[in-house]
């Protein structure tokens, strides 16, 4: 079970006054301005859209803590009204249990409208409960623990082919660690600490009209890595690959029906960092705990209605399934775990929801806190 909970948000508008009294006025028009017009696109009249927000955090994982987030909006170039506006996200939280977790994830999207580099980079050090590194093994053993220490970064760059059509070609990093493991034998004989680069090209179809907050559209991607030796600390090569699809369809007034097929797949005996976690981060299968199933590949699926309440405030409610398994020989529609809840939604920035979600599984449930939306 996950947790999380943005108890309380102070989106701040930064900008320079030259005296305290000034700044002072400057400072909470600049408060009640984000919490009116925060969710307008400010990126023609300013270089960079920026809010700020702090809060309490709960994670069952990680107890209490303090996070903070930044969100940022802006365009390479001002007088392109047709390119969506490029954004990234940095956010940090720290719990009374030692977590520490910091991301950066971002579109930059270029002038000539061709291009854009897409990043997401993780550095998290949690003490977490450990089942295992196979699903059936997760299934059955007793609940130890680990301190996993990991980060991961991805970055494509994602150049148009034609209409919709796009190709990207980018890199991997997946160091991990993991320390204080209550019983070795859960790790198989695997080596504690693994580094691994690798090399990622992709095939996208897109025909999103929002890139963060979609509402109609088709978004397709193919995505192979070659994780060669010579950029291991193991000396062996690796393959990993996989396809989403989802797709988006307006109802009535507010209301998108947005759907989701998940799969990937590594090699059998493929180092335990690089293998598929049901965890609901970024958006899959929320409510279960982080690594509560582990194995080599992943397929879900889920359906999800969103609905605009009021102005800028919105909810959800969603179903879906899915499993872990080593290997496609060994799947087994028996291990399919079901995935299900309804959150709350709020415009933070344009095109950019908070989300607070309350999911649903086997033996599972919990919380859990994003920016836009799970897929």
């Amino acid at each position: 079970m996950v947790i999380s909970i943005m108890a309380v948000l102070l989106p701040l508008s930064v900008s320079a006054q030259p005296d305290s009294t000034t700044a002072r006025k400057g400072f909470l028009h600049s408060y009640w301005q984000s919490l009116i017009n925060g969710n307008v696109d400010r990126t023609r009249e300013k270089k960079f859209d920026v809010t700020f927000g702090i809060a309490p955090t709960y994670t069952q994982e990680g107890s209490f803590g303090l996070g903070g987030t930044m969100t940022g909006l802006y365009r390479m170039d001002r007088s392109d009204s047709l390119t969506m506006p490029s954004n990234i996200i940095l956010s940090a939280s720290a719990s009374l249990r030692g977590f520490y977790v910091v991301d950066a994830i971002g579109s930059n999207y270029f002038p000539d409208r061709k291009g854009r580099l897409v990043y997401n980079v993780r550095f998290s050090r949690k003490d977490l409960d450990f089942w295992g590194i196979r699903f059936s093994e997760c299934a059955s053993n007793q609940t130890g623990s680990y301190i996993r220490t990991q980060i991961k970064a991805d970055a494509d760059y994602i150049f148009e082919l034609g209409k919709g059509i796009s190709s990207g070609i980018g890199m991997r990093i997946n160091y991990a660690r993991a320390s204080s493991i209550s019983d070795p034998q859960y790790m198989e004989g695997q080596r504690p600490e693994n580094f691994l680069a690798g090399i990622n090209a992709s095939l996208l179809y897109d025909t999103r009209d929002s890139h963060t907050n979609p509402s109609r559209g088709l978004y397709i991607i193919l995505r192979g890595t070659l994780w060669p030796g010579f950029l291991s600390d193991s000396g062996r090569s690796y393959l990993s690959g996989g396809v989403t699809f989802s797709a988006y369809r307006p109802l009535w007034k507010g209301a998108v029906l947005a759907g989701d097929i998940y799969l990937y797949m590594n090699g059998k005996d493929c180092p335990w960092n690089l293998r598929e976690e049901i965890c609901g981060y970024p958006g899959r299968m929320r409510g279960y705990y982080a690594g509560r199933y582990i194995d080599s590949c992943q397929l879900c699926t889920q359906v999800e209605l969103r609905q605009r309440l009021w102005q800028r405030l919105g909810a959800v409610v969603w179903g879906g399934a899915g499993t872990l398994f080593p290997s496609f020989a060994e799947f087994s529609w028996r291990d399919i775990l079901p995935n299900y809840g309804l959150g709350l939604r709020f415009e933070y920035k344009n095109d950019i929801n908070l989300r607070a979600d309350i999911g649903f599984g086997k033996k599972a449930w919990g919380f859990s806190f994003g920016f836009s939306e799970a897929f």
